[in-house]
């Protein structure tokens, strides 16, 4: 520490009654106080209740069931939670850019925020922030890593933004990509990826629904046709088996996407900030069963699980 004002070397003077080292200045006795860490910017949250309170959200644990075990404010894990998400957006765009991949499935994953999009009031339907948004998923079959994600109405504009993040992730060397039967798909990729993909979609036949399929499951499925779309895809390949049990993973993982709970997003920005931190949990926290590495190990990003504390710098 240096003295500001007479610019000499300062001497210890005890600590801080914060814990900080306290200095002196021998020529003008003044004290001095070494600067505060922030590693969570404004909050003043111990990064380790931090990590605590962020491991139980990222294991399926509701925010008051959080609040409960931990005795940290509803309120301060709800902001914790969005600067996770600034943060894990970050790592996933500076880590995933430019993965050269081999196979690409794509799904979209229904969710809610402040209610459902048939409940909303006449004075509500113009505010896209309410209502029913669609998470857009692309992943990478054989590594099982998360490319990109983006959250949005199940529309053209929304389809569009989202192709547009996995041309970003994935690099110009061709690999195949593989869809449901959503129509937004095939406009999207052939103008954005046009050249750089082999495309094709699995189109599910379902039967008649029968009672008490139509409101919590699709009914059974007939058949499923893979459709060539552009390129020359191989029609063996053509698969969204592992984005479909990934969709699972995000609902035993989120609890606010668990089916039937009254703990779904009350705001979009609470929404969109839980999605980052499960990815980025995903990709380089969580041992993957079937490969027994994280899967950005098994894509070569990192040499090491991450910690929950890594997410966060």
């Amino acid at each position: 520490m240096t003295c500001h004002n007479c610019n000499i070397q300062c001497k210890r003077f005890g600590k801080h009654r914060n814990g900080l080292q306290r200095y002196r200045c021998n020529q003008c006795s003044k004290t001095f106080t070494e600067e505060h860490e922030r590693p969570l910017d404004e909050m003043r949250l111990p990064l380790d209740k931090a990590v605590s309170v962020l491991q139980l959200l990222l294991e399926g644990m509701s925010i008051r069931s959080a609040e409960r075990v931990t005795g940290v404010h509803r309120d301060t894990i709800l902001r914790l939670l969005v600067l996770a998400g600034q943060r894990c957006q970050r790592l996933m765009d500076v880590k995933i850019n430019n993965l050269n991949v081999r196979d690409v499935e794509v799904d979209e994953i229904w969710g809610y925020v402040f209610k459902k999009e048939g409940h909303k009031w006449e004075h509500e339907k113009p505010f896209d922030e309410i209502g029913g948004p669609y998470c857009f998923v692309a992943m990478e079959s054989n590594s099982k890593l998360i490319l990109a994600h983006h959250l949005g109405k199940r529309d053209v504009d929304s389809t569009r933004r989202f192709i547009i993040k996995l041309s970003l992730s994935t690099s110009l060397s061709r690999y195949q990509l593989s869809s449901d039967g959503f129509a937004a798909y095939k406009n999207a990729v052939k103008t954005i990826l046009h050249g750089r993909v082999d495309f094709g979609q699995l189109i599910k036949v379902y039967a008649s629904p029968r009672e008490g399929e139509q409101r919590y499951s699709p009914a059974e499925v007939v058949s499923a046709d893979p459709e060539p779309v552009m390129g020359n895809p191989d029609s063996d390949r053509i698969c969204t088996s592992h984005i479909e049990r990934q969709n699972l993973n995000i609902r035993m993982g989120m609890r606010r996407m668990a089916r039937l709970t009254n703990a779904f997003s009350k705001k979009w920005e609470n929404l969109q900030a839980a999605y980052s931190p499960w990815f980025a949990f995903y990709n380089f926290c969580r041992v993957h069963k079937t490969l027994r590495v994280m899967p950005a190990v098994g894509s070569g990003l990192t040499d090491h699980a991450w910690s929950v504390a890594e997410l966060l710098q």
